[in-house]
């Protein structure tokens, strides 16, 4: 969204205008929101090194989120809100003997999750091994 400027019979250059409708708003958002979804964002264009070629591949994952409220006098409002989050996952190499593609581990996040499964298990070993009262029925 942009306005323009005329000064002088000259045009200057545009600068952005407020977003002014709710359509505006939320077009505004989304024109951002994918603008840094964009896998070129993360990376660059591919690496060439004489007869090799390096693309490198990415995951890009996005969520966005909107809600409106007011009551029967027109008082209200809205707000929205939203996450990208873009990783590497994989290097595409192109040699003249072919093409192989090497993935891209994250060895921090791999070890969160480990300790996070283990101290889990842990739990819950601890809780099935805990002696329990025995429990009489009354008649």
């Amino acid at each position: 969204m942009t306005s323009e400027i005329v000064l002088n019979g000259e045009q200057a250059e545009a600068t952005p205008a407020e977003p002014t409708t709710p359509f505006e708003i939320v077009q505004d958002t989304l024109e951002g929101f994918f603008g840094a979804a964009d896998v070129t964002a993360v990376y660059d264009e591919p690496v060439v090194s004489g007869d090799h070629i390096v693309i490198p591949a990415a995951e890009v994952v996005g969520t966005l989120g909107f809600g409106v409220g007011g009551d029967d006098e027109r008082n209200g409002g809205g707000g929205g809100g939203g996450s990208v989050i873009a990783r590497p996952v994989a290097a595409i190499v192109i040699t003249p003997h072919g093409v192989r593609v090497e993935p891209i581990v994250d060895v921090t996040k791999l070890a969160l999750a480990a300790l996070t499964a283990a101290g889990f298990m842990l739990g819950m070993f601890a809780r099935m091994s805990r002696k329990r009262a025995p429990h009489f029925d009354q008649e």
